[in-house]
């Protein structure tokens, strides 16, 4: 016979207890049920535990069993809670794959919203272009994307939102001091400055501009910092660009109806933990509100 946990139980409650009667009304049993539990487990040991019937006094085994016995309970215990937290989302691990624009404009009210529902869930956010997003997606390193990333047979995908892209600048720039929508004309001998998002636009008349550019920075935060300290102009989709910095302005193109579509995707609802299911549900939850 295996030692059960529930051997263990009655053993360390009549310990705690001292006596049968009472270590029974603990544990919801009657005392007839606890002797012979106790019976079972002396005989798989193959020794005495308590030194007389009235159980009141451990042998010296006993005594060294009740610690490891004590220990294993109190660790099963700290492993049901667990499972349990899991299962219900209070504990756990989101595993987020993110384009820096969405990693500063569209998580952080859905984080703080998330943490204050689940504050013992753990998140793990890295911020990366839309390819390694689509990357990361299908390696299956990533619960949860948000870029603009193609469909995939393996992960679910959804439109959150559609933004125009359009010339953003220091607010001393001559482009902004004019206050007009951009043409491609106007951004022929400026000093450009290129990155990911620039191969979504197909506009003809913007392909001489990207082969001119002699700066590529991929990080929108080093981006966004160059452009504010006046060393080019960028193009980046509206909600990219913070609307309360004073160092950034952002004009609309005149003549392009390009956009960046971005995409919430995420590993197939019955393939998610309980965790990254919730937080999957808090996103969604901000965007249509």
């Amino acid at each position: 016979m295996a030692i059960k946990i529930e051997m263990l139980r009655c053993f360390c409650a009549v310990v705690e207890q001292g006596n049968l009667n009472d270590a029974a009304l603990q544990l919801a049993r009657t005392p007839s049920a606890v002797s012979m539990m106790l019976k079972q487990f002396e005989e798989h040991i193959g020794a005495a535990l308590f030194e007389t019937a009235r159980k009141a006094r451990l042998t010296q085994l006993g005594e060294m069993i009740y610690s490891e016995a004590r220990r294993e309970i109190d660790h099963f215990g700290r492993t049901v809670s667990a499972i349990e937290g899991l299962s219900r989302a209070e504990e756990g691990l989101v595993r987020l794959a993110v384009t820096p624009s969405v990693a500063t404009v569209v998580l952080p009210a859905v984080i703080r919203r998330f943490r204050r529902d689940h504050p013992k869930v753990r998140i793990d956010m890295r911020d990366m272009d839309s390819a390694a997003v689509q990357r990361e997606m299908e390696a299956e390193r990533a619960d949860i994307g948000l870029g603009s990333v193609a469909g995939g047979p393996n992960f679910d995908r959804k439109l959150l939102f559609s933004d125009p892209f359009g010339v953003v600048c220091a607010p001393e720039d001559p482009l902004a001091l004019r206050a007009e929508t951009v043409a491609w004309a106007d951004l022929v001998a400026v000093d450009f400055i290129t990155h990911g998002l620039c191969h979504l636009i197909d506009d003809v008349a913007f392909a001489p501009i990207l082969e001119a550019a002699t700066m590529s920075v991929p990080n929108t935060a080093s981006l966004l910092a160059l452009v504010r300290g006046g060393v080019g102009l960028t193009l980046l989709p509206r909600r990219a660009v913070p609307e309360d910095d004073p160092r950034l302005v952002f004009l609309p193109l005149a003549q392009s109806n390009a956009q960046r579509h971005l995409y919430l995707v995420s590993q197939p609802r019955r393939l998610l933990p309980p965790a990254a299911e919730a937080f999957l549900a808090a996103l969604e939850a901000e965007q249509d509100g």
